[in-house]
């Protein structure tokens, strides 16, 4: 007979209270559990941070866990490298394993990472989001992490752990590469188109981290955030409330840090009060990997391990990853706790399918391509969308072909350049040197060799037309790169003693009246101030992936009209951070300090190799209530001899608030893509709810008074200004605020 929690007509809450009525204790707290297979805790030692190592599950742990069944499973393909096909039939006999081992026959949810695609020997690498922030180009992400998740799917994996939606307030932070940028909005549009590509898909996409993680003291990993609840609130939390509202995501990681002496992994304000009582959140959270027992290791907030596992149950954490550690050696967990996360576990399995009658899991009897022609196209498309022309003052790009090219750089012939720390060459693959990277990832000076097929390439530069010095980053983890997880740094001079070599490529130069380009690599962006008035043009790329040797080569020889625009400012000194984007007056350059922070290159500016007039926009209503919108018109034309993209901003400028507020901030984008003497007409509807900030009292409020709406072409490059005034009496507002500013392009 058919039980109610088999029967696919029923809700899938009331499917899973049903089953959850019929568990034993240890058949709930089994369902919370994970296992990590796989790992050889003695070499693969990328995988996890230093003194981790001993976390990692055997099979001795899954087998004690077989009779009462098993919440997840950890990276089945991202732990080692592994045939597409194989790994596949590999994970579907081990939830054979798992469903013929518990008296329900539920499996395991399998999880991945896929921050740069999925994490997986031979499948496509993707630019890291970093790169994503760069393109301002949501509808390409979407599609971008459809295609991931599509390839997840086929090879049995159920949920991955990404988007990071952390707002970088350091850059000297490591994980830095891992984020889409320093503006919430840039981040929360961005982010939450990944998540709707990765939900399409049928993939439950994890935002991460919850909450402020990017916010560290010091831009050390995992320190305490010394941040206060207005920036949390108005900086923050945004991006994670647009992925949610918008995206749809159905899972939420805890975050490492501490707020104010709380951890994010016992937060009941954030877990519970926040995200499920006042967001209406229904999905699942998921412990950082090792976070519930870093609350007894690292934060002493716990007594012992099993205690750890209550203080984070009570919090609102559902499950422990990316083993059973805390769970196991939690005697007397209050029976509503277990119940209530189990059943937000259940629940999910129920929606994945992986409760009706008859679930089989993908076979792998067929052939798997995880890196197809169509997902090398989309990598190269979000590569070449994300390269940003920072100047080019001599006009010396595009590059003709047939000059004689120097090309320099201890990063200028090495894949390293191109991929994040979460791509599986970085992450996993740096630990089986006896294979391939499993993907073909062009070098820059080989890419560039193809893009010029009739350049001379020459060693010196005296002897060559035009110098092209490559710098950058090796990522990595834990101190294994310069960007990357546990990768931060002191300040933002170039790593590996780069400074001193780009010192002497422009001596000589200048001896030999040789011009330099100047081309970054990285995770983070670095100080070029030193050499930014000497190089005769400057482009960066933030980790391309597998495609962006070409995609960089393509911009240089001028196949690819550049279109990027900078996620987060370029510092001119190493110390002068964080940059000043987001700062209030005090915060930019003023009188009381001789220190000056002023970004070399600001947020949002990138060049083309066209150009672009803007007419003087019209305003439908300057004057609107503060629950009203207006719409602003403008024209963008090109104005130059070739196709190419600008990029409309949109930002809000508060000249009086209660508190002290941002100079401006970002409201609105709209990609314009025109032809050579083409124009087009950009609609912007700004609602009221967008100028909403959190006043001394904690309370997001739309104030009457006079507001500025700003288009321009980056943070610091104004065309036109639009006064408004909001009129009507003060209003509170709440998460069910319009969060965007919708665009149009006639």
């Amino acid at each position: 007979m058919v039980q109610p929690w088999q029967d696919t007509n029923l809700p899938a809450k009331v499917r899973a209270a049903d089953l959850l009525a019929r568990m034993t204790s240890e058949e709930k707290k089994a369902q919370l559990s994970s296992v990590w297979l796989g790992a050889d805790i003695e070499t693969d030692t990328a995988a996890v941070a230093p003194g981790q190592h001993a976390y990692v599950a055997e099979s001795a742990v899954l087998d004690a866990l077989l009779p009462h069944g098993l919440g997840q499973l950890t990276r089945p393909f991202g732990t080692v490298p592994v045939e597409p096909a194989e790994g596949a039939a590999r994970l579907a006999e081990l939830q054979h394993r798992i469903i013929e081992g518990n008296r329900f026959a539920v499996p395991a949810l399998a999880h991945e990472e896929c921050l740069t695609g999925f994490a997986a020997w031979q499948a496509t690498v993707f630019p890291t989001p970093l790169a994503w922030g760069a393109t301002f180009d949501p509808e390409l992400i979407t599609e971008m992490a459809e295609a991931i998740g599509t390839s997840m799917r086929a090879v049995g994996i159920h949920q991955g752990l990404a988007p990071v939606l952390d707002v970088v307030r350091d850059p000297r932070w490591g994980r830095t590469e891992e984020s889409i940028g320093e503006d919430p909005y840039l981040v929360g549009t961005v982010g939450a188109a990944y998540v709707r590509g990765l939900e399409a898909a049928g993939i439950v996409a994890t935002l991460k981290h919850f909450a402020a993680y990017s916010a560290s003291r010091g831009a050390r990993n995992h320190a305490p955030a010394p941040i206060g609840p207005r920036e949390l609130a108005d900086v923050i939390l945004p991006p994670f409330e647009m992925a949610l509202r918008e995206g749809g995501a159905r899972s939420v990681m805890a975050s490492y840090n501490d707020i104010d002496g709380l951890p994010g992994h016992a937060h009941t304000g954030l877990l519970t009060q926040l995200l499920r009582d006042t967001w209406g959140f229904t999905g699942t959270v998921v412990a950082d990997y090792f976070g519930i027992a870093f609350l007894e290791s690292a934060h002493r907030v716990a007594a012992s391990e099993g205690d750890a596992a209550r203080l984070a149950l009570s919090a609102g954490v559902d499950v422990e990853l990316p083993a059973a550690r805390c769970l196991p050696a939690a005697d007397h967990i209050p029976e509503d706790l277990l119940d209530r996360a189990a059943l937000r576990v259940l629940t999910q399995k129920c929606e994945l399918g992986l409760l009706d009658p008859g679930w089989e899991p993908v076979t792998g009897d067929e052939p798997i391509d995880l890196n197809p022609p169509q997902m090398r196209d989309l990598a190269r498309a979000v590569a070449q969308e994300s390269v940003v022309l920072l100047a080019n003052d001599a006009g010396l790009l595009p590059l003709a072909d047939g000059l004689r090219i120097a090309v320099v750089g201890p990063l200028a012939d090495e894949q390293a350049a191109m991929l994040g720390c979460y791509t599986f060459p970085r992450h996993v693959g740096v630990n089986h040197p006896e294979l391939p990277a499993g993907v073909e990832v062009p070098t820059f000076a080989e890419a560039l060799r193809a893009e010029l097929p009739g350049a001379e390439f020459v060693d010196d530069p005296a002897d060559a037309d035009v110098c092209l010095a490559v710098v950058g980053d090796r990522s990595g983890l834990f101190g294994r790169g310069s960007s990357g997880e546990g990768c931060d740094t002191e300040d933002l001079e170039l790593p590996y003693q780069q400074g001193e070599m780009l010192d002497e490529v422009f001596r000589k130069g200048a001896a030999a009246a040789t011009p330099v380009v100047l081309v970054v690599l990285s995770g983070r962006p670095y100080a070029l101030g030193r050499w930014a008035d000497r190089a005769a043009a400057v482009v960066q790329a933030f980790f391309p992936g597998q495609e962006g040797g070409p995609a960089v080569a393509g911009v240089l020889s001028g196949r690819v009209e550049p279109s990027g625009r900078l996620p987060i400012g370029v510092p001119r000194t190493p110390g002068g951070q964080p940059a000043p984007y987001l700062a209030p007056p005090l915060g930019r350059r003023s009188d009381p300090s001789n220190v000056d922070p002023t970004a070399l290159y600001p947020f949002g500016h990138g060049l083309s190799y066209t150009t672009f007039a803007w007419d003087t926009p019209q305003c439908d209503a300057p004057e609107l209530p503060t629950d009203g919108e207006t719409t602003v018109r403008l024209t963008v034309r090109n104005t130059g001899d070739r196709a190419g993209t600008e990029v409309v901003q949109l930002y809000l400028h508060d000249p009086v608030g209660t508190v002290a507020r941002p100079e401006m901030r970002l409201v609105g984008y709209a990609r314009v893509p025109l032809e050579a003497g083409a124009s087009a007409e950009v609609h912007a509807t700004f609602p009221a709810d967008l100028a909403a900030y959190t006043g001394a009292n904690g309370r997001r409020v739309v104030e009457p008074g006079a507001l500025e709406l700003r288009v321009a072409a980056s943070s610091e490059r104004v065309h036109h200004t639009v006064s408004l005034t909001l009129t009507g009496p003060e209003r509170e507002v709440g998460h069910e605020r319009r969060l965007r500013c919708e665009f149009r392009v006639k």
